[in-house]
């Protein structure tokens, strides 16, 4: 997919390039909530039910310390694809810059015809006319409707399809849900139509980082003032306005001066000044320079390039430097150190707590004493079905079958998401210990298990067992 001009290919646009990003990034995230596996969700943040899905596995939020995780996985992403690409990830993948394209190009554009060509990006439509007031208030109408489903979307990944439909059929219930989905409306309304490209100039912090992220070789949007001529001077003042004053100075500059670069800019700076705090990598400039100078048989003066390679000219961008290398080993060690967690998650949670009472003793017709220890367990079925949980007790060696559970005596039902308390007590009818002075602490482990699903449903706990000091057995006769 390219043009030949007067022997100079002009590939396909790198405008073209983002739009098919945007369709694929629009798709999935429209898509992602609504699939699921086992009941489970890609990715799934719910404050509702208490519960986390990462890659369709569901996580309590007892088990939250894997969203630091995430987290540093994302921004160490961004970073490192800052240091290679420079703001790449403003241009091809932000949200802000994905919606100022549906509603300027799109809705503005190609089907309102409010705006005349998607290259200039600089002159604003006529509003004294009363049909372009019309074509405005269409226009502010339609993204209002995108802006709600940006909105709805946004809150599927708190709150899922399957829920989120039946709680609006009951909005006066869910006003809260409602709410989020206007105030995200409201704020992308505002954000879009009216804040425009000056929330990437003055409020996104990202712009502010990419300086201290930025080395030689960081690849970005570049003028190559060796071939076009320098247009500004070292206080960024413009020396030349048109062609043959830039000429006259300097015969050899290939700039026409055309300034297509600078109308077709969505943040409105010119690409000749250098790096720039506004700049996007959207690559726009590198499109219209690429189509005027192709049409002089020559390459584009406006390159993605780096300033190692375009501005010193000292030779080729490396890319895999020890420093991109660096993330990349960063990335690669804790999306690892993420999978082994994950991998490791319990199916159930339990958490076992002694009650205040040591223990309990009581003598047998046969003349042995039995003692009790009672616990307090707190269970919770994980899984999205009701099933029927037991426990075992696993003494230390020597001391198999010596203590056993009295209660619960058989298996119990524990419905999903719901905790659930269980007074356990184990006993003992055996002399575990003689010491006169001290009672003495057992250590134990509790099995806890789903019935028909040992093999995947089960946890292990620590606990002990207290056996009586000899003075008090011998009382309990």
């Amino acid at each position: 997919m390219s043009e030949k001009t007067e022997g100079i290919n002009i590939p396909t646009s790198w405008r073209v390039k983002r739009y098919w990003v945007y369709a694929l990034a629009t798709v999935v995230a429209l898509g992602l909530p609504w699939i699921q596996i086992d009941g489970n969700h890609f990715f799934l943040l719910s404050f509702d039910k208490m519960k986390l899905h990462l890659a369709f596995i569901q996580f309590d939020m007892q088990e939250l310390y894997l969203m630091p995780f995430l987290l540093m996985i994302m921004f160490l992403g961004i970073f490192g694809m800052t240091v290679m690409g420079g703001r790449v990830f403003c241009g091809w993948v932000c949200p802000q810059t994905v919606f100022r394209v549906i509603y300027r190009d799109l809705i503005e554009t190609k089907i309102l015809g409010l705006r005349k060509r998607i290259k200039n990006k600089q002159q604003e439509p006529d509003m004294s006319k009363a049909e372009n007031k019309v074509k405005k208030v269409v226009a502010i109408l339609l993204w209002t409707a995108l802006a709600l489903i940006a909105g709805a979307d946004f809150m599927w990944y708190f709150v899922p399809p399957e829920d989120f439909f039946s709680y609006l059929a009951n909005p006066t219930e869910h006003w809260t849900l409602i709410g989020f989905i206007v105030g995200i409306a409201a704020f992308l309304v505002y954000d879009i139509i009216f804040l425009k490209e000056n929330f990437c100039v003055y409020v996104c912090p990202y712009s502010r980082i990419q300086s201290v992220l930025y080395d030689d070789h960081t690849v970005m949007a570049l003028y190559n003032p060796h071939r076009g001529g320098d247009i500004y001077d070292e206080h960024h003042n413009k020396l030349f306005t048109k062609e043959k004053e830039l000429k006259a100075v300097t015969p050899s500059a290939e700039c026409t001066t055309c300034e297509s670069c600078v109308t077709v800019c969505p943040t409105h700076i010119d690409i000749r000044k250098g790096l720039q705090l506004e700049c996007i990598n959207c690559l726009e400039c590198v499109d219209a320079c690429t189509t005027v100078m192709g049409k002089l048989g020559k390459p584009s003066l406006v390159t993605w390039s780096s300033d190692y390679e375009i501005i010193d000219q000292k030779g080729k961008t490396q890319y895999f430097r020890p420093k991109i290398l660096a993330y990349i080993g960063l990335l690669v060690v804790i999306s690892i150190i993420l999978g082994m967690m994950g991998n490791t998650k319990e199916h159930m949670l339990l958490n076992i707590n002694k009650e205040t009472r040591l223990y309990s003793t009581k003598l047998l017709p046969d003349g042995k004493v039995q003692v009790e220890n009672a616990y307090e367990f707190l269970l919770q079925n994980t899984q999205n079905e009701e099933m029927d949980f037991f426990f075992e007790v696993i003494p230390p060696v020597g001391m198999e079958g010596k203590i056993t559970i009295e209660s619960p005596d058989k298996q119990f039902g524990v419905v999903p998401n719901v905790k659930k308390k269980k007074i356990v007590v184990l006993r003992t009818t055996e002399v575990l210990a003689d010491d006169e002075r001290k009672d003495t602490v057992i250590p134990i482990k509790i099995r806890a298990y789903a019935v028909g699903h040992e093999d995947k449903i089960v946890v292990f706990r620590d606990s002990i067992f207290i056996f009586p000091r000899a003075d008090i057995l011998k009382a309990a006769h």
